[in-house]
């Protein structure tokens, strides 16, 4: 049997691990249906279009469904802001 590795950040990977306690399966499978969504609309130019652009923003942005990572706001005098859960998951 064949393997990907998913690499995420723990902003990613906590709204992940809520989902799958939320529906009682694990992890992967949300990643392996979550793949199957994908796969089976990946002719339309629109997904691979955003396949393309999630490539090229993913080592500087967190996608819209990860939890916010927290912010350092020190240089602009204003307090650092604490992480929390996206309004895009559960």
């Amino acid at each position: 049997m064949s393997a990907i590795k998913i690499h995420l950040e723990d902003a990613e990977m906590h709204p992940v691990l809520r989902l799958a306690k939320l529906l009682h399966v694990e992890p992967e499978d949300i990643a392996y249906a979550a793949l199957n969504r994908l796969m089976l609309q990946g002719r339309d130019p629109e997904v691979q279009n955003e396949i393309c652009h999630a490539k090229k923003i993913r080592d500087t942005q967190l996608p819209l469904w990860a939890d916010s990572a927290g912010s350092v706001h020190a240089y602009e005098g204003m307090p650092d802001c604490d992480p929390a859960r996206s309004k895009y998951s559960v």
